[in-house]
């Protein structure tokens, strides 16, 4: 079932209509051009297609998928970023028109670690830079996914205040925009089912009390396997869900590491609860090692089949295998076009990509 719209967000939908309708009016008096003097307005609508935002609108999830804003079940592909702190080079004008235009991505995942030499050594810095990037993937058409990256220590917890804070801010400022996200616990690990869902009822309205219809992702047990990595499963989310609506819950998984009994865990799931891939990679759950292209051609198949939007790790020139850019990329500031300079993981992924759109 489709949530109703909020009053916040029927006074944006009046506000845009009225737009729409004095650009209407404006366009109206502008006398129709004879041949040859400039382009007719179906040629420029051809030299502009459709962006993923455009097309799809505000999302929300409804039932156990993720849907567009007329209700329709959409499956969102593309990229996260590595951490911030280290590869934001890897995140510029020309590397994002690629991602948008040349790879055909829906969505870039902004991975923004809390420790590791992250947010937690410069709160106003990554929480400006955050800012700044979704000003620049919404002006590309894309969907961002806003990602606490939390990783160690495991438990989500242990950085409530500041996710408080820096949520807080981000959806207030970004509330009026349709194309973003918010991935409150990348991967948490060591820690029950019960302890994070905990941390999830307190970040989520911090969320919803600046952006109400906002769709939050919910990082799962055992680095967002489900719980699977640590012995459990999804029951454990039926069982005692997130008490919040318009959330979906995440899993991650690397398909040389995680084989049939993940992707059975994954299917079983996504016929229950809303579940979101906000990270993957073809090779080991290091990030590194030889690529397992036919795993991950059969999750990939799996979440086709389900409808199960998905994200890969990672869009930068890390010396690891599940970095798409070849050492030095980032530093050059491409060419970030075509394959000449990408890895094995680069050039498949790139290519499901532009598959995935075509």
């Amino acid at each position: 079932m489709r949530i109703p719209p909020t009053p916040a967000r029927e006074r944006r939908r009046s506000a845009c209509a009225a737009l729409v309708g004095t650009a209407a009016l404006a366009l109206a008096a502008v006398p129709v051009a004879t041949a040859g003097t400039g382009p007719t307005a179906a040629a420029t609508a051809a030299a502009a297609p459709a962006t993923p935002v455009d097309e799809h609108g505000r999302l929300a999830v409804c039932g156990v998928r993720l849907c567009d804003e007329g209700g329709s079940p959409v499956q969102l592909n593309g990229m996260s970023s590595h951490g911030l702190q280290w590869y934001g080079d890897c995140l510029t004008d020309a590397s994002l028109d690629a991602l948008a235009q040349d790879w055909r991505a829906d969505v870039l995942r902004v991975s923004m670690y809390v420790q590791e030499g992250g947010y937690e050594t410069d709160p106003r810095g990554f929480t400006d830079r955050v800012h700044a990037l979704i000003e620049e993937a919404s002006e590309r058409g894309l969907y961002v996914i806003v990602d606490w990256h939390m990783l160690t220590p495991g438990d989500p917890n242990h950085n409530t205040g500041p996710a408080l804070d820096f949520f807080g801010e981000i959806a207030s400022v970004h509330a009026d925009k349709d194309n973003v996200l918010y991935e409150i616990a990348n991967e948490p690990n060591g820690v029950s089912w019960d302890a994070i869902r905990s941390y999830a009822e307190e970040v989520v309205p911090a969320v919803r009390a600046e952006d109400p219809d906002a769709v939050v992702l919910v990082g799962t047990r055992a680095w967002s396997s489900l719980g699977v990595s640590e012995g459990a499963d999804h029951t454990e989310i039926t069982a005692d869900p997130v008490d919040a609506d318009n959330i979906m819950y995440t899993f991650h998984f690397y398909a040389a590491s995680h084989g049939a009994a993940y992707r059975e865990e994954l299917r079983a799931a996504a016929r229950e609860i809303p579940v979101f891939v906000t990270e993957f990679g073809t090779q080991e759950s290091t990030g590194d090692g030889p690529d397992d292209f036919a795993s991950a051609r059969a999750y990939l198949d799996l979440m086709e089949e389900e409808g199960i939007s998905w994200v890969n790790w990672n869009f930068s020139d890390d010396f690891r295998s599940g970095a798409v850019f070849e050492p030095g990329t980032c530093a050059a500031d491409g060419p970030w076009t075509g394959t000449g300079s990408l890895k094995p993981a680069g050039e498949w992924i790139r290519a499901r990509l532009r598959e995935a759109d075509a």
